[in-house]
């Protein structure tokens, strides 16, 4: 990577063409969108236009707008890995790095429109340059996090059938483990400043790539990407979003509820596989010009985090709800943050003591967001709004967002039901396309007139919601969306185990954590039931992502008596958590 560190003070020659690609309807000229036009569009004010880009249509405008003098000399990017490298772009130096990238992805790999790109990558820039440089060619971008075992990144290359993979030193092993099952896979390239066999090194590659390159004029509806999302009953499923999906439609979270000016130095604390770092790090952010402050921690550590913040000009702070809970126990008044005015959180539910600790020591409010994958922020907490601790704030537009019954009524304020989103008379168009060759799943999704989002909630009178729990079994811990099925199929596979029952369990830091109920092989219930908890544990965590691992275990004689594994897993899970 550090053959990339050079180009941060490099300047580069600007083409003169204007970027806007679109007619402007209130003129009635070739004129581009603005970022009022897309807060437009994303309030179903004005229609969608046919075609949109988002390296073409707003990182290009915000360059222009470099090139003329009308932004300030706030960096695009700006990543730190505490061990005293730095790189800081601007929008002019990422247009023209990711023309390089999206050369190297076009004339060397040879990658197609439609083609599909697994990248699996850190925290560093050049994740942020792929992603942009996959959107300039129209290649579907399908992020992975590095905790990826062989297997999970084996079952996520034969599913997507992606034609290539961009991965870094922590997984190429795993990537060449698998490489031969995976039919598709044509094309391996390794970021890396060490070179491995069998592999295209991307820094080489880059180095002699063309600095001009003609973006894509992708269609809005088009596939832009593929997140892989925790189920209940199976292994993970896809979901596909489009050119506009994800990008115009984060203009209103990055605008209200992450309150980002261009003038903005944001940092949210997400892992690049999953779809919160493009909303809050990628696509919210740059919509509105604000600068991205990404720092590569291999592990959390609350003195590190802590120091970042008060040595950083850091406005904006966007982080699970963990992170919080971690950060709390400290005497926060020790610290004296140079720039923080405003916080945000998500990924799991948010305890109102948390708020209130965080309130008392910093001074700042925590705004509570919920989201997900499939379609995006849904509640949230913005300013200028009341904030009842405990809650999730009120809908977000453009949704109209209300609490239903099995039958798919609407409930009034006070009773429990679904979380869900109404699609009719027209589907909003922030929505994931949809389950990539599950068109089951897809359509399990509506309920009636609305999209069901698997999660209980009560809305008070004032339209507040107040969140429940799933309605399902998926666990959210520390903001990591784990599958029961996934980590029960694990420790199968484990000589020990004759059967077991995976659900969550309360936990003070994580809000909750995986808890393993198994029953023991006949020659091993006379094993140290210590010994063996720990063997379970490391064996979880070799054969699937570690952060699935469960960190509770209990062995007993029997599960519950029912018919499916789903009721057997409601049962134990109400019996954690105290419920009848």
């Amino acid at each position: 990577m550090k053959s990339l560190f050079h180009y941060q003070t490099f300047r580069f020659i600007w083409l003169t063409k204007p970027p806007g690609r679109h007619l402007h309807k209130h003129h009635q000229l070739w004129m581009p969108l603005t970022l009022a036009d897309f807060e437009a569009i994303q309030r179903c004010e004005r229609s969608l236009p046919k075609n949109f880009n988002f390296a073409a249509d707003v990182l290009e405008q915000w360059s222009q707008k470099e090139k003329t003098g009308e932004r300030t000399a706030n960096p695009a990017l700006w990543w730190v890995n505490g061990k005293g490298e730095e790189v800081k772009w601007s929008f002019r130096e990422l247009s023209s790095l990711s023309q390089k990238a999206a050369n190297v992805l076009t004339k060397t790999c040879g990658l197609q429109r439609g083609d599909r790109v697994a990248l699996i990558l850190p925290r560093i820039p050049e994740w942020w340059l792929l992603t942009v440089a996959c959107i300039r060619t129209g290649t579907v971008f399908i992020p992975g996090t590095i905790q990826l075992t062989a297997k999970d990144i084996l079952y996520r290359l034969r599913a997507s059938k992606a034609t290539c993979v961009v991965a870094s030193e922590e997984v190429a092993a795993a990537v060449e483990s698998i490489a031969m099952e995976c039919p598709d896979l044509r094309t391996k390239v390794l970021v890396s400043s060490q070179s491995r066999n069998g592999w295209l090194s991307f820094q080489e590659l880059f180095q002699l790539a063309s600095e001009e390159h003609s973006c894509v004029e992708t269609g809005s509806e088009e596939p832009m990407a593929i997140y892989f999302t925790s189920g209940t009953t199976s292994f993970p499923k896809m979901a596909q979003h489009s050119q506009s999906s994800l990008s115009i439609g984060s203009t209103l979270c990055g605008r209200y509820w992450l309150d980002l000016k261009s003038s903005d130095i944001i940092w949210n604390v997400s892992d690049t596989g999953w779809v919160k770092a493009a909303i809050g790090s990628l696509f919210s952010s740059w919509m509105c010009g604000a600068c991205v402050f990404v720092h590569q921690m291999v592990q959390f550590d609350t003195d590190t985090f802590l120091d970042t913040l008060t040595t950083y000009p850091i406005t904006t702070l966007c982080s699970p709800p963990t992170t919080y809970r971690m950060l709390v126990q400290k005497d926060l008044k020790r610290y004296k943050f140079k720039s923080l005015r405003h916080c945000s959180t998500g990924g799991e539910p948010l305890n109102p003591e948390v708020l209130e600790q965080w309130r008392a020591q910093t001074g700042l409010e925590l705004y509570e967001g919920y989201g997900q994958t499939e379609v995006g922020i849904i509640c949230a907490n913005w300013k200028g709004q009341e904030i009842k601790p405990g809650s999730m704030g009120k809908g977000m537009l453009p949704y109209d967002v209300q609490i239903i019954d099995e039958n798919g009524n609407v409930l009034p304020p006070g009773k429990e039901g679904e979380i869900a989103i109404r699609l009719k008379p027209t589907r909003p168009f922030c929505f994931f396309s949809e389950y990539v060759d599950n068109p089951e799943k897809t359509t399990a999704t509506v309920r009636g007139d609305f999209y069901v989002t698997g999660d209980r909630a009560v809305m008070d009178s004032d339209g507040y919601f107040w969140f429940v729990g799933r309605a399902d079994d998926v666990i959210i811990s520390s903001g990591y969306r784990i599958g029961p099925f996934e980590v029960e199929s694990a420790l199968t596979e484990h000589p020990a185990v004759a059967e077991s029952a995976v659900v969550s369990s309360p936990d003070q830091i994580r809000g909750e954590v995986v808890k393993a109920f198994v029953v023991l092989a006949a020659p091993f219930k006379s094993y140290d039931p210590e010994k063996l908890t720990l063997e379970l544990q490391d064996h979880v965590k070799k054969t699937t992502a570690p952060y699935k691992y469960p960190r509770k275990v209990e062995f007993v004689q029997e599960l519950p008596k029912t018919v499916t594994g789903k009721i057997k897993r409601h049962v134990l899970r109400n019996q954690e958590w105290g419920r009848t």
